[in-house]
């Protein structure tokens, strides 16, 4: 087990000596810091517990506890004090503190008093994790939906659930449902009872992204002023998922291909091996294959993490998954937004499932979700979904000519995008915001008009 690590905070180096050198010999890992602001430095790196003098030069710890209790909520604090007075120690326990020592300090009673409080806290996390299992929407019927493709996802979801902890490899074009996909993996698996991490690889450079996963040590760059357990340490006995794998620099590759191959890892400025027992569960949206034979993606990695593969279906390919997606999200969005919605009329519901749907569940999730915040009776017209794009935006939907036969929603997108233009002069970021959208989905909706769009 990961030893547990105290923060000692007094302003008397011998106190600090004494007390360090005791619960090393408990097998625990110790940091110290001799002032108020020193120790809350520390607090942001990660502890469990912290021994807090109450006398400090910077400031009395006691009026610190409620600073301490909102940095570092988790952590259990044993207030240490001079005066041995019992309205010091209901005063520090109504405050936030867990225990109230007076000094000098009885080491073997410090001892076990750490231990029940570590002890305590350890039950306190099973029983969260826990509630959160029991309470999972995390199930296999997450997954909505009786096409055959999407029944298929959900029998191979279940049985990959069941196996020991092989690597998994899901694929499929972005908002297929690739991270519901791994919490059903990870909830419906021995290791629901154990964390689930994630992580998108896209989102940090490669130097952050690697102490993000293996953590670091004390002085491996500049401010890393303590140590750093990163995520795969964090989950330990559960599940780790690497989101958009795809966008992995070439070395850092190599250093997880090590890491899934040996099952150890350094932490970055480290020398030693960090064993540990996790599931890796990758995704990604990009054709590997591809990258590989670009020479961006190795080819090991690629078939070590394909052990078991998942291919996401696109909505597209289920269209008729899309009345019963859209009924789902009618009824979650109805009780978490507090609207009377109930239902969703024929003529909308049958315009919405002829759609080509680019941005699969997640777009039609968005367009539920707009449609239901802005509804303003019980049944979802066409209007409502129409309104949604254009109540939010200020983009007057009045100057679109709506044919009677029926509504072509993507030219109606298209022509929300070039009203959003003019009215921004071509500034394309501007224009997203109109629209509550990125300006990557901007460039998107651009690229794909069979009409070009004149730009300032």
């Amino acid at each position: 087990m990961e030893a547990s690590k105290i923060l000692v905070v007094d302003d008397e180096r011998l106190i600090r000596w004494s007390i360090r050198e005791r619960l090393r010999q408990e097998g625990f890992e110790v940091v110290e810091a001799g002032t108020l602001a020193d120790a809350m430095a520390l607090l942001q790196q990660g502890v469990d517990l912290m021994l807090l003098d109450n006398g400090l030069p910077d400031g009395n710890g006691l009026d610190a506890l409620p600073a301490i209790r909102l940095a570092a909520p988790d952590v259990i604090v044993i207030m240490l004090t001079g005066t041995n007075s019992v309205e010091a120690a209901v005063e520090a326990m109504k405050a936030g503190a867990w225990h109230y020592l007076t000094k000098p300090v009885n080491l073997d009673e410090l001892a076990v008093k750490i231990h029940q409080a570590l002890e305590t806290m350890h039950l306190r996390r099973e029983v969260q994790v826990l509630r959160e299992v029991v309470s999972s929407p995390w199930g296999p019927e997450t997954i909505v939906g009786q096409s055959h493709a999407i029944q298929n996802v959900r029998q191979l979801l279940g049985k990959i659930a069941r196996t020991a902890g092989s690597t998994v490899l899901l694929t499929g074009e972005s908002g297929t449902g690739k991270d519901l996909a791994a919490k059903v993996i990870h909830y419906g698996s021995a290791r629901a009872n154990k964390p689930f991490m994630n992580i998108t690889c896209s989102a940090l450079q490669e130097t952050l992204l690697e102490s993000e996963l293996f953590g670091h040590e004390k002085g491996a760059f500049t401010d890393a002023r303590a140590q750093k357990k990163g995520l795969l340490e964090l989950a330990a006995g559960g599940t780790v998922f690497l989101d958009e794998i795809g966008e992995m620099s070439l070395g850092l590759q190599s250093k997880v291909l090590r890491f899934l191959e040996e099952k150890t890892f350094k932490r970055v400025g480290g020398a030693q091996d960090v064993s540990i027992d996790v599931r890796v569960i990758a995704a990604t949206n990009r054709d590997l294959h591809a990258e590989v034979t670009a020479g961006r993606f190795r080819e090991d990695l690629f078939y070590r993490l394909r052990v078991l593969p998942v291919e996401l279906p696109p909505l597209r390919d289920r269209p008729g998954d899309v009345q019963a997606l859209i009924d789902f999200f009618l009824r979650r969005f109805s009780q978490e937004l507090k609207k009377p919605v109930r239902a969703v009329s024929p003529t909308a519901m049958h315009v919405l499932a002829q759609q080509p749907w680019p941005g699969n569940v997640r777009e039609l999730r968005n367009a539920v979700e707009r449609a239901v915040l802005l509804a303003e009776s019980e049944e979802l017209s066409l209007d409502d979904f129409l309104l949604a794009s254009t109540r939010t935006t200020h983009v007057h939907a009045q100057t679109i000519v709506l044919p009677e036969d029926g509504i072509d929603l993507d030219a109606l997108q298209d022509e929300l995008v070039r009203q959003a233009l003019a009215r921004t002069s071509g500034n394309q970021t501007r224009a997203a915001q109109l629209l509550g959208l990125s300006r990557d989905q901007i460039r998107y909706r651009l690229e794909r008009m069979t009409t070009p769009v004149a730009q300032g």
